[in-house]
């Protein structure tokens, strides 16, 4: 339950992370050349924090990562800071969830029930059968690899890369999958956003981006105060201590070397 407190104290901490629509120039959505990718990721930068602006201390923008310029590696950068943003949340959320609720059904066909809440999540994911673990494993897996299908790049189905002027963030649509499936998009599997307008959809990837942030703080801050204790006097007495590795996905089951 103090997890479910504490989710509720951050909900106003991320709605100050969000944007106001008045802001200039949000994340752009169509190619940008060489010249102005900088620029446009400052002005972005400005937008998601006014206060802090463009912050790029180890000058990745210039790192040329792969040996690509300047607006691919820009590409890369972005893209990978929503996919962990999401990743975040729904690690954050998930764990909030799991220190207060069981879920009803059967963890598996031989009967057994899921982890209880007097195991904390790492503990929990501990307490999953390996062939759980390994399921969980190759669907995000899979997810991760139709993701990169790039048209003309091996593929008849995906999107432009999002470092070959593509959109950073933007998950394709199933039409690839050959199956049957109940939806054919991960974003707006209802629709919601069909009558959306470009500016309210550009500002909430930008309400997104910022959320995705403080949940990458969130989370670690509870892996931190569970493993290293006084790590984070916030969540003294909140949090159970942890013992385990939480890097080590298949422990105890399953040890490399």
């Amino acid at each position: 339950m103090k997890c479910l407190l504490y989710t509720l104290l951050l909900s106003p901490l991320a709605s100050a992370f969000t944007t106001s629509p008045t802001l200039p120039s949000p994340l752009s959505t169509t190619t940008t050349s060489l010249s102005s990718a900088k620029d446009t990721l400052a002005a972005d930068a400005k937008s998601l924090n006014p206060i802090l602006g463009y912050y790029d201390p180890l000058n990745l923008v210039d790192a040329a990562f792969w040996g690509q310029d300047q607006a691919s590696t820009i590409g890369f950068l972005r893209h990978a800071e929503i996919k962990h943003g999401r990743v975040a949340m729904a690690a954050f959320v998930g764990y909030c969830v799991q220190s207060n609720f069981v879920f009803p059904w059967k963890e598996s066909l031989s009967g057994a029930a899921f982890p209880g809440t007097d195991l904390s999540p790492p503990e929990q994911w501990d307490a999953l059968p390996l062939g759980a673990k390994i399921q969980i494993i190759l669907f995000v897996g899979f997810l991760e690899f139709y993701s990169e299908l790039t048209p003309g790049e091996g593929s008849d189905v995906g999107l432009t890369h999002y470092m070959r002027g593509g959109v950073p963030g933007k998950y394709p649509d199933f039409d690839g999958v050959p199956h049957w499936m109940p939806f054919r998009t991960l974003y707006d599997p209802f629709k919601y956003s069909k009558s959306m307008s470009d500016s309210d959809k550009q500002r909430r990837l930008l309400v997104e981006i910022n959320n995705g942030r403080l949940a990458m703080l969130g989370i670690f801050g509870f892996l931190s105060a569970q493993t290293v204790e006084g790590s984070v006097p916030a969540l003294a007495g909140v949090v159970k201590p942890y013992s385990g590795e939480v890097m080590a996905p298949f422990a105890p089951q399953w040890h490399f070397g």
